[in-house]
């Protein structure tokens, strides 16, 4: 977390700065799976203890990254149904498209390539956009309500702009 007194701790092979986590301060974090408490108990929640692990952590994790923004631009609501583009199809990007499908969204998935045509429809993206095709884009101009980025490569997202409703 980032805390202005103190600065940034990391997850992984950080020292311990903020003097509300357990055990010895000394010792560096060691990331989510530790088996010591390495973030406060206010940004911990309680899983039942018959939920199954491999389906419940990629929801407080990657669901958790990509629900926050579908909240805050008011994708959640259920009043209104937006066209989605989630651009970056991997972990993220497919976690995106499964909650905004299954929030009733229209979804556009956005590559760099036509290689994950097959998962993103298999996840539930109505459209697809190859950005390598001027015709691929040109198909989605202005029609899209909100992008979210998932791509952690360098990229320009002036490909996106355009996608945009305006």
């Amino acid at each position: 977390g980032i805390n202005a007194e103190y600065g940034h701790t990391h997850t992984y092979n950080a020292m311990k700065t903020h003097g509300h986590i357990g055990g010895n301060q000394e010792t560096q974090t060691l990331g989510g799976y530790s088996k010591s408490e390495v973030v406060h108990e206010r940004f911990i929640i309680k899983l039942p203890d018959n939920a199954p692990l491999a389906k419940t952590a990629p929801l407080v994790c990657a669901g958790i990254t990509m629900w926050d923004p579908l909240r805050h631009w008011g994708a959640t609501k259920g009043d209104k149904k937006m066209k989605i583009g989630i651009a970056g199809i991997g972990g993220l990007g497919t976690m995106g498209i499964k909650l905004a499908s299954a929030l009733g969204h229209e979804v556009v998935a956005i590559s760099s390539s036509n290689k994950k045509v097959d998962i993103a429809k298999e996840k539930g993206a109505h459209h697809y956009i190859d950005t390598s095709s001027t015709g691929s884009i040109n198909e989605h101009n202005d029609s899209i309500d909100l992008i979210l980025n998932t791509i952690c490569a360098p990229h320009s997202i002036q490909t996106f702009l355009g996608l945009l409703r305006t």
